[in-house]
């Protein structure tokens, strides 16, 4: 039986979080802008039009995320269907007849209908247009149509494929709106029941990163509250969504995490330090804080948790359970709470008058301090658990043993070195196996997402502790994600940045390097000689194309051959300066540049493959 691929999902979680990544700033303008604290109306305008136009976020967040390299193309086609969506569904909702013959109150219908249905519509829009645009973007057409190839037709594709769903919306949401509410109203009854499952269930899927999937059914599709805003009548979805907007019975699927990001898990740390063997305590005591204070402050937990999570995984099924329970508790005490990131102090404080009960956070936070570190503290010592600082006293060794050798690797220049992110980021790459290793390099708010070759042999996983990973899972054979905390972003970017910079470094002619670099390539004969024609790969920066013309970043233009490039269908050429050139093609100048981008990335995988058997 063929296993199941797990990419899909995960880039389906990965994509989430970036239309989610702004929400902090929304509900800062917006919470900053009230009454209450500066009174300043345009601030507070901005923020809600953050929160009002979610779904055409969700449109162009998704799409990018989809995308191969993140292509900005598809995000624009992301929302040329969402606008096809809506309007056409529009256009086809049944309106009910006592209002079809008043212009008034029919548009008022319209719109409201619009703003529920604008986030499912963000989302089925974003995913068919980051399809779509992996599918097509290098699509060829003929000459006189040229110019609407490549990246260009993903837009139109989307467009005409998303009148298909503008029909389905149309035609069917009236019954899936009533679905919809259908499922809310049984979430809603199930009460605590529900409330328990969704908070055990929310701790377990961190573990395959796929928890945003179902955080968003609950923080952007859950219930509904009407609010209406210049004269116009607006829906508001989910927990998340409902509260920024002032929705007092919004909350719940939110509150029963600050207990345990600003108390529990904090109180696991100290746990964790209290037990680690004494002459571990000072190399772990600095990390378990600077965990401890960042899940109190901004809610991001993964580094704990994952702190525990594969060393003791007992605990760690304590920890779901007690999520869980949280939930349940400050429901039942009628406490509604919210935040625009995570349930750490900064969302508390700003949020703290908007809140139901909040107050009550404190004595419940600080049971939860104290059932958390007594749970911890009589787990690690009866199951003599292996968790930081207590290696050499896992189950079947001794807790009285020296501490277990620290790996030492012949190339590390040990801690100094890791305060220098680029020298980090060099490490990371050959602890992940090397440049030829990793297929695509992505990142979500606290770890790596990695396609890779081989993520059994190939990885270091020694190395990735000792470089500051707080763990990494295997969802399946080509993937892997390493949790870094706040930095897996910034570390993202440092190694595209040196896999970038691996593909353009000059080697040295072999016996095995063919003199034709593109010998052992397939792909267009003329984007191969268009390359050669432009000094070889290497002296190639940067490939692009404006309606009629390739728009070239070179190491040197002297080494151009025009003659060939005349031959080649050049109808002339420009050279700005010393390390720009433009050549004018026509209409498939998009279609030729997307070819020679292949070409090249083909040149530099043959060159990583042959780096890595000469290595």
């Amino acid at each position: 039986m063929k296993k199941f691929d797990f990419s899909g999902i995960q880039q389906l979680g990965r994509a989430l979080m970036l239309p989610i990544a702004v929400l902090p700033a929304a509900a800062l303008l917006l919470r900053f802008g009230q009454d209450d604290l500066l009174n300043l109306a345009f601030m507070a305008s901005a923020g809600a039009a953050i929160f009002d136009n979610l779904g055409i976020l969700f449109a162009t967040g998704i799409a990018v995320g989809f995308a191969r390299e993140n292509n900005g193309a598809a995000g624009l086609a992301g929302v040329v269907g969402y606008f096809v969506i809506i309007k056409g569904a529009g256009a086809l909702l049944g309106v009910p007849p006592d209002i079809a013959a008043d212009g008034a109150a029919k548009a008022a219908f319209l719109a409201k209908e619009a703003s529920r249905m604008s986030i499912p519509v963000g989302i089925v829009s974003g995913l068919t247009a980051g399809v779509l645009y992996n599918r097509f973007y290098t699509v060829k057409l003929p000459d006189y149509l040229a110019f609407f190839g490549g990246r260009r037709f993903v837009p139109i594709v989307t467009g005409f494929v998303c009148l298909g769903w503008a029909w389905l919306f149309g035609e069917t949401w009236l019954f899936l709106s009533a679905g919809l509410d259908s499922f809310s109203k049984l979430l809603s009854a199930s009460g605590e029941i529900g409330l328990f499952f969704y908070g055990v269930l929310n701790r377990l899927l961190i573990i395959t990163g796929l928890h945003h999937i179902v955080n968003n059914v609950v923080w952007f599709l859950h219930g509904g509250f009407t609010l209406v805003q210049d004269g116009v009548t607006l829906v508001i979805t989910g927990d998340l969504n409902r509260f920024s907007r002032g929705d007092p019975t919004a909350g719940a699927f939110m509150a029963g995490f600050f207990p345990v990001m600003m108390f529990g898990l904090p109180a696991a740390c100290l746990a964790m330090y209290r037990h680690a063997l004494a002459a571990n305590r000072r190399a772990v005591g600095g990390l378990l804080m600077s965990m401890a204070l960042t899940a109190f402050l901004t809610g991001i937990t993964e580094p704990v948790e994952f702190a525990f999570m594969f060393l003791a995984p007992p605990l760690y099924a304590i920890h779901a359970v007690l999520t869980g329970c949280s939930m349940v508790i400050m429901d039942m005490l009628g406490v509604k709470l919210g935040f625009g990131f995570s349930a750490g102090l900064i969302d508390y404080v700003i949020n703290f008058s908007k809140s139901t009960r909040p107050l009550l956070l404190l004595p419940v936070g600080a049971a939860y301090f104290a059932v958390y570190y007594i749970l911890f503290s009589v787990c690690i010592r009866k199951f003599n658990l292996g968790t930081l600082g207590r290696e050499s006293a896992a189950p079947g060794g001794k807790s009285d043993s020296p501490p277990a050798p620290q790996p030492s690797f012949p190339d590390f220049p040990g801690p100094g070195l890791l305060a220098k992110d680029d020298g980090k980021a060099a490490h990371m790459l050959r602890a992940l196996g090397g440049a030829a290793n990793l297929v695509s390099v992505d990142a979500c708010a606290t770890r790596l997402r990695l396609r890779v070759k081989n993520n059994a042999t190939a990885i270091d996983g020694k190395r990735l502790r000792a470089l500051g990973a707080f763990g990494f899972t295997r969802p399946d054979a080509q993937s892997l994600q390493v949790v870094l905390g706040p930095s897996a972003d910034t570390m993202a970017m440092q190694l595209r940045k040196l896999l970038d910079e691996e593909g353009k470094s000059a080697t040295t002619a072999t016996p095995e390097t063919p003199a034709d670099p593109f010998a052992e390539l397939a792909g267009d004969k003329k984007a191969k000689a268009m390359v050669l024609a432009l000094g070889g790969p290497d002296n190639l920066v940067s490939v692009d194309a404006c309606a009629t013309r390739l728009r070239l970043k070179v190491k040197n233009n002297r080494d151009i051959d025009e003659a060939r490039l005349r031959e080649l269908g050049a109808h002339g050429i420009v050279r700005p300066d010393a390390g720009s050139l433009q050549i004018v093609l026509g209409p498939v100048a998009d279609t030729v540049s997307s070819d020679i981008r292949s070409v090249v990335q083909a040149w530099k995988e043959q060159k990583d493959h042959q780096r890595g058997r000469h290595a």
